[in-house]
């Protein structure tokens, strides 16, 4: 079995940043490689044991989306093999199947989250105002009910350690002006309908997902990032839905729920999980995988 990557260590390359699951090397001036490791975070906390196999689904997950919405959105890939950008053979084995050479963008400062459902933190806001970001829904609405229509729900985004924090469409045109936001509003609203019935086709709703985009030189809106993952999305296999209870899921609410249990405060440190809390993780992470691209 491969060890998990907990931490990507290049000869080659210049770490230039590290995230709370990817780590991201130099390739030129133009271009960076982006590893997904194993690591796995959940309210906002890197958790100290990887997920088997993550980064690999989660490389995966991400490149079978950006494919398929080219037609929506130009993505970040570069044209350019793992062999050019890594010559070095120790380095390309150990981020291989984990690794994607992209362009290099101006990212914007805000995460596109759109909503298909009420869960997460949408539910909790919906119970304490009738509203999510600003939005305001019929009343009655019951935990995991499909929204008559998919929202635009950005939030911050939040470095390690922190919380992001959801902002409405007012917060985010004066982030970034009023016809930009328009602009991913509406791209992040095209890109989550398009996947959602690709998706249910396959036996999953994707209740609710992130994207996250950039700028290139010629001020075009690009997608960059992960796209529809496991970490970015939620997922419920379509055929346990109820509206009134949350289903089970194929992305990490297996690990928030039994942190929630476990009494943590939400700060680091986070809790070592359990083996089995760690195995069956991995096992929903690669069924997600199955399921969405089809290729096991």
């Amino acid at each position: 079995m491969i060890k998990p990557l907990y931490r990507t260590e290049l000869k080659s390359l210049s770490r230039i940043h590290g995230g709370k699951v990817r780590d991201i090397f130099q390739i030129d001036a133009d271009h960076w490689l982006i590893v997904a490791s194993d690591r796995l975070s959940a309210f906002d906390v890197i958790l100290p044991d990887p997920i088997p196999g993550k980064g690999e689904v989660l490389t995966a997950v991400s490149g079978y989306w950006f494919q398929q919405t080219r037609g929506i959105v130009p993505n970040h890939l570069a044209a350019i093999p793992l062999e050019q950008a890594i010559p070095d053979p120790t380095d390309r084995a150990r981020i291989r199947g984990r690794s994607m050479v992209v362009r290099r963008l101006e990212a914007l400062p805000l995460e596109a989250v759109v909503r298909g459902y009420l869960a997460g933190s949408g539910w909790k806001d919906y119970q304490e105002t009738g509203a999510i970001c600003g939005i305001t829904l019929s009343p009655g609405l019951r935990l995991a009910e499909r929204l008559p229509e998919p929202i635009f729900t950005p939030a911050t985004k939040a470095e390690a350690g922190e919380h992001d924090e959801n902002i409405t469409f007012e917060d985010c045109a004066r982030k970034i002006g009023h016809k930009l936001a328009g602009q991913v509003r509406d791209t992040a609203i095209s890109l989550y309908r398009f996947a959602a019935e690709k998706a249910h086709k396959r036996g999953i709703l994707i209740a609710d997902t992130k994207f996250e985009f950039g700028l290139d030189s010629a001020g075009t809106l690009t997608l960059i990032d992960e796209v529809l993952t496991p970490d970015s999305s939620r997922l419920w296999p379509a055929d346990t839905w109820r509206p009134g209870a949350s289903p089970p899921s194929f992305d990490k609410q297996y690990v928030r729920d039994w942190l929630e249990e476990s009494g943590w405060n939400k700060r680091p440190p986070a809790p070592h999980l359990p083996a089995e809390v760690i195995r069956q993780t991995a096992a929903r992470y690669q069924e997600a995988r199955q399921r969405l691209t089809g290729s096991p």
